[in-house]
């Protein structure tokens, strides 16, 4: 998004005076939700900072706001959009804070496999897709009886979906998928990839789990010479990733947690204790300032670029044009997507 240049030259000071001043003007009627891969100074103006499930609760709850803004991706304000009430306006800072790994899924994609596969199959499959996905991809998991997980999630939603049905074709995070199957017990063996450039349905005939060649790029950073790395410089280092890392990366370290898990994981911690994160740096740095009893690194350095195109002059503007009435990239979903993608949502909503 281009900002006019009144705001683009701002520095983050004079940003932070326009939100603030901003915020007092538009006073209850305004909620700001922040993931916790933003940076501290969009960070410190969130009424809520929490991860994907906690923030799309937060979205169902908000009711007496007015307007929503979301300082994340675009995948996490259209799951707003759809979750608030009718007359609630969700806006976004920046239009192009687009997630990598919500486009490596289309909607059109999944019907193809899921043609392939019922063809197989009949109808024992049950399709779940990530958080990290778009609306109608959401809305095609909760018309064929299917449901949304985040990584917080993600293994209550799964046992829901093989008590459902035999098999699951999970949406668009390979690792994801992997590494909750795994922890559920699935075999490896029996579990399989779906890759839309050159799908093989009879290769995958025994599979229970079908996991969609799909990666979070922050994530899949890491690798088993980074934790080698750690082990060596930090022998008594508790490693903690996220379930996006590989299996490999996931099996070398002492655990794996979505990202709020990460947030509790550290906070744990005895003091004294080191401990080496496998996420994205903004949320390790942050977790290293507050805990300052504690010694906090990075596995690796991975920043998630996506993220970082919400910044404080971008909050300003739309601030600002909201108190004059005008909605900035606002974010909205089409009643026939919407529909469906709720009923995928409510399931897992009523699962967490």
């Amino acid at each position: 998004m281009k900002l006019p240049q009144a705001y683009a030259s701002l520095s983050e000071q004079q940003a932070a005076e326009h939100i603030r001043a901003a915020k007092a003007a538009l006073g209850p009627d305004l909620v700001i939700l922040t993931h916790h891969y933003q940076r501290d100074s969009i960070v410190a103006f969130g009424d809520f900072v929490g991860d994907s499930l906690e923030l799309s609760r937060r979205a169902a709850q908000v009711r007496d706001a007015r307007y929503i803004v979301f300082c994340g991706v675009d995948f996490m304000a259209e799951t707003a959009a759809m979750l608030c009430g009718p007359k609630q306006v969700v806006l976004i800072p920046d239009r192009t804070a687009m997630c990598p790994m919500a486009a490596m899924a289309t909607r059109q994609q999944a019907v193809l496999a899921w043609d392939a596969l019922t063809a197989l199959w009949g109808d024992d499959l049950v399709p779940v897709t990530y958080q990290n996905s778009y609306a109608d991809l959401k809305a095609f998991c909760g018309e064929h009886g299917g449901a949304v997980c985040t990584s917080a999630n993600a293994q209550k939603v799964l046992q829901w979906a093989f008590s459902q049905r035999g098999r699951v074709i999970f949406f668009p995070d390979e690792h994801l998928g992997r590494n909750s199957a795994l922890a559920l017990g699935v075999p490896a063996s029996q579990i399989r990839v779906w890759d839309p450039d050159a799908p093989d349905p009879q290769a995958l005939r025994d599979a229970r789990m079908i996991v969609w060649k799909g990666f979070c790029h922050v994530h899949t950073r890491f690798t088993t010479a980074d934790v080698d790395a750690i082990r060596a410089r930090y022998p008594d280092a508790k490693i903690v990733v996220h379930p996006e890392c590989t299996a490999e990366v996931v099996a070398r370290s002492d655990a794996a947690a979505s990202t709020s898990g990460i947030v509790r994981y550290v906070r744990d911690l005895p003091a004294g204790a080191t401990v080496a994160i496998g996420t994205e740096i903004h949320l390790v740095e942050r977790l290293a300032a507050q805990n300052p009893d504690k010694t906090v690194v990075p596995l690796a350095r991975s920043q998630c670029g996506a993220m970082y195109r919400i910044t404080p002059q971008a909050l300003a503007y739309t601030l600002d044009e909201l108190t004059q009435g005008r909605f900035v990239n606002r974010v909205r979903v089409p009643k026939t997507i919407q529909k469906w993608a709720n009923k995928a949502l409510e399931r897992m909503l009523a699962l967490a």
